[in-house]
C-alpha cells in the first residue's frame, strides 16, 4: 500500500478513516489549492489549480519586492487603468479556480461516509473552505473594478510631470452652490505645495473676500480686467470662477473634460497672487463634502471655545461645545461653513481644523475598509486635472508627509490687507510659509 492509498482509494466502510481523510482534504485545500486533486482526484485539474495558485504567489512576491525597492513605480502601476484591470482579472480567475477546487474537494471527501458526529463540523469546515477564500478573492476583484472605474472618472488621462524647483503645486478649491446664489462660488481656496523629496506639505489660505485679484500675463481675464478684478464688492476672489463660467468666449481652447473656464481663471489669479505656477487643481463640492466625511466614518476635533452655527441673520441652530467631539458629515459641514457670530477668517480656521483632522486621522486601513463608500462619495463631488499616472507618486509622498507637521499660512489681516493688497508682500509671505527657515 502506498502513502497516498488512504487518500485516493480509501476504505469507505471505515468511518474513522473517512472522517480523518475528510479533515485532511479540507486542510489541504485551504493550504495548497490543487493538492487534493493531485492526491485524490483529477491530476490534470490539480496541476491547473496548483499552477494558478503558485503563479499568484509568485506575482505577489514580485510585487512585494518592487514595492520595497521602487514604491512609487509599483503604486503607479497598480493604480493605472491597465494595472487595475490586470488585478481584477487575476483575482477573478483566482476566485473561480478556488471555487472549483473547494467544490471538487467536497465531492472527493465522500461526505456520506464521514462519521455521524463529525458530519456537522466537517460540513462547516468545507463551507468555510469554499466561501472565505473564494469570497475574499471575488471581493478583491470587485474592489479592483470599482477602483478602476473611480480612478478613470476622477483623474485625467495625461502624462506625469516633473516638480517645479523641487515642489509639486496644487490649487485646492471648495465650491459652494445653493438656491440663494447664481452658480457656484469658490468659498474655500488654498494654494498647496508638496516637497517632491520629503513630502512636506505647505497650505496657504487665500481669503474669499480678497479684492483686486490680479491675473498672470497672457490670461484671457486680462481682456476685461487689465488692472485686476477691481469692481468693488462684486469682484471678490470668490467671484472669479463665477465670472469666467458666465462668459463662453473666455478660454475657448481648454479641455473641458478635465477643467472649466472658471477653474482656469481662478488658476490664473492664484498664480499671480502667490508668484508660482499651479500645476493642478482639486475642486470639492462643499455639499458633497458631507458625504465624504460620512464615508470616512466621521472625524474628531477639539475646541477650546464654543462655536455657534446659524444661517446669516437667523438665530443659533446648534452650538459646538468645548472639548473633543466626533463630527459626522452634517456637523462637519456646519462647522466648516458657519459665520454665525464670527467672520470669514474664523471660518478659514474652522476649515483648517477639518483639513487637519482628515489628514491626521484617516489611515490607509480606514480607506481600504471604506473604499466603496469613498468611491461612491467622490463620484461627481470631486473634480481634478491630476493625471492618473501621478497617483502613485502622490500617494508615496502622502505617506511621507504623515511623519511631518503641516506648514500653514494665510494671506489675512492683520499681516495682509485684503482690501488694498500688496502683491509683492503676498509673494514674500508665501515663500516664508513654504521655507520657514529661509529659501533653499
Amino acid at each position: 500500500m502506498t502513502l497516498t492509498s488512504p487518500i485516493r482509494t480509501p476504505d469507505v466502510n471505515n468511518t474513522a478513516v473517512m472522517t480523518r481523510r475528510a479533515w485532511v482534504l479540507v486542510v489541504l485545500t485551504l493550504l495548497v489549492p490543487g493538492s487534493v486533486q493531485l492526491l485524490a482526484g483529477n491530476r490534470r485539474l490539480g496541476r491547473v489549480i496548483l499552477g494558478t495558485w503558485l503563479t499568484v504567489i509568485a506575482m505577489a512576491l514580485l510585487g512585494w519586492l518592487v514595492v520595497s525597492f521602487f514604491p512609487a513605480a509599483a503604486i503607479t502601476a497598480v493604480t493605472s487603468w491597465l494595472g487595475l484591470l490586470t488585478i481584477q482579472i487575476v483575482l477573478g480567475f483566482l476566485a473561480l479556480t478556488w471555487l472549483v477546487a473547494a467544490l471538487d474537494t467536497f465531492r472527493l471527501m465522500r461526505f456520506v461516509y464521514v462519521g455521524r458526529r463529525a458530519k456537522l463540523w466537517v460540513a462547516i469546515a468545507a463551507l468555510i473552505a469554499i466561501v472565505v477564500p473564494t469570497g475574499a478573492a471575488a471581493y478583491g476583484s470587485y474592489l479592483a473594478g470599482v477602483s478602476r472605474s473611480a480612478f478613470a472618472d476622477l483623474f485625467a488621462d495625461a502624462p506625469a510631470v516633473e516638480p517645479i524647483n523641487g515642489l509639486y503645486t496644487f490649487m485646492l478649491v471648495g465650491g459652494d452652490a445653493g438656491a440663494d446664489r447664481i452658480g457656484m462660488r469658490t468659498d474655500s481656496m488654498r494654494f498647496v505645495t508638496v516637497d517632491a523629496t520629503t513630502g512636506q506639505i505647505t497650505i496657504v489660505g487665500l481669503p474669499r473676500n480678497l479684492y483686486n485679484a490680479p491675473f498672470v500675463e497672457g490670461s484671457p481675464m486680462l481682456r476685461d480686467w487689465p488692472n485686476g478684478f477691481n469692481c468693488g464688492d462684486n469682484c471678490l476672489l470668490a467671484y472669479v470662477y463665477t465670472y469666467a463660467e458666465a462668459d463662453i468666449t473666455l478660454y475657448p481652447t481648454i479641455n473641458r473634460s478635465v477643467t472649466t473656464a472658471g477653474m482656469e481663471a481662478l488658476r490664473d489669479s492664484v498664480e499671480a497672487i502667490v508668484g508660482m505656477p499651479v500645476q493642478y487643481y482639486l475642486a470639492v463640492d462643499m455639499q458633497g463634502f458631507q458625504e465624504l466625511i460620512d464615508a470616512l466614518g466621521g472625524i474628531d476635533i477639539t475646541l477650546d471655545k464654543e462655536v455657534n452655527f446659524c444661517e446669516i441673520g437667523q438665530p443659533v441652530q446648534y452650538t459646538f461645545p468645548v472639548g473633543t467631539q466626533h463630527l459626522d458629515g452634517f456637523r462637519a459641514l456646519q462647522f466648516a461653513r458657519t459665520r454665525c457670530d464670527t467672520d470669514d477668517y474664523d471660518r478659514m480656521n474652522h476649515q483648517h481644523q477639518i483639513e487637519e483632522a482628515i489628514f491626521t486621522q484617516i489611515s490607509p486601513s480606514v480607506i481600504l475598509a471604506r473604499f466603496q463608500d469613498l468611491a461612491n462619495a467622490t463620484t461627481g463631488m470631486v473634480r481634478t486635472d491630476i493625471p492618473q499616472s501621478m497617483v502613485g507618486i502622490y500617494l508615496e509622498l502622502a505617506q511621507k508627509s504623515r511623519e511631518l507637521p503641516l506648514q500653514r499660512g494665510d494671506l489675512t489681516p492683520p499681516d495682509f490687507d485684503n482690501i488694498y493688497p500688496d502683491w509683492a508682500l503676498a509673494r514674500q509671505m508665501v515663500q516664508g510659509f513654504i521655507y520657514p527657515d529661509g529659501a533653499p
